[in-house]
């Protein structure tokens, strides 16, 4: 019986392995391992006694290896793979989540839309691996520059999304000049040379109860307004 349970153990687990194997999408296998972790279970209790140890330690690995693997699947899904930033799935969820507190205590929630000025001529002169490495170094500058609360989401190629709770417009707008500011202070160096990037930036206060799409849009049209207008500088969008 002992043996019986552990091999059925075992053929479930290669199961669910041939078909995360066999998925097509991180959609898909997300939903796989989320079955495999309900479904199953390794050998416990009185079966325990006729399984030799070695026997419930790979069992108990077996699983281990499956959580391990849902959350870096649940990583992939919300995170950009190159810079670690949210995507927009996880910008969408993040919204979701802030602007539900928000609504639920009468607070504020500013978002800002930015776009790295000339990006294209820093792919041309030193390489995509250079400009890539700028994308990362503008994440970790943010991250070291805004509260732990602050969200920031690669929205396109070179656009990222940065939302800002319980922040007011104004506050907004300077939290992004000193991202701005930390960015001239701090520039990527590319073989102990600085490459000289900045960026243009849109920021808008939500009104109550406007869905992301609407906040998103009146962000991007300030961003482009600081494009137009001078570069390396920030837009406000009127309530």
């Amino acid at each position: 019986m002992a043996d019986d349970t552990s091999k059925n153990y075992q053929i479930q687990i290669d199961r669910y392995a041939q078909k995360i194997h066999q998925s097509s999408s991180i959609d898909e296998t997300k939903h796989l391992l989320e079955s495999a972790l309900k479904e199953i279970h390794p050998p416990h209790s009185h079966n325990e006694v006729h399984l030799s140890r070695e026997q419930v330690r790979h069992s108990e690995q077996d699983l281990a290896n499956l959580r391990e693997e849902l959350e870096r699947v649940r990583l992939l899904i919300h995170a950009d793979p190159m810079t670690g930033a949210l995507n927009r799935r996880g910008l969408s969820a993040a919204f979701s989540r802030e602007s539900a507190r928000a609504d639920r205590h009468g607070a504020t929630l500013c978002m800002a839309m930015i776009d790295l000025d000339g990006f294209k001529g820093v792919n041309d002169v030193y390489g995509h691996q250079a400009g890539d490495n700028v994308l990362l170094h503008l994440v970790n500058l943010a991250r070291e520059t805004f509260r732990p609360s602050d969200v920031i989401a690669r929205y396109g190629g070179e656009e990222f999304v940065i939302l800002l709770p319980s922040t007011g417009l104004d506050s907004g707008a300077a939290t992004i000049r000193r991202l701005q500011h930390n960015l001239e202070k701090s520039p990527y160096l590319h073989h102990g040379q600085p490459i000289p990037i900045t960026f243009s930036a849109g920021v808008a206060l939500r009104r109550q109860n406007e869905p992301e799409v609407d906040l998103i849009e009146r962000s991007d049209e300030a961003m482009y307004r600081a494009k137009n207008a001078l570069k390396n500088c920030v837009m406000t969008s009127p309530l």
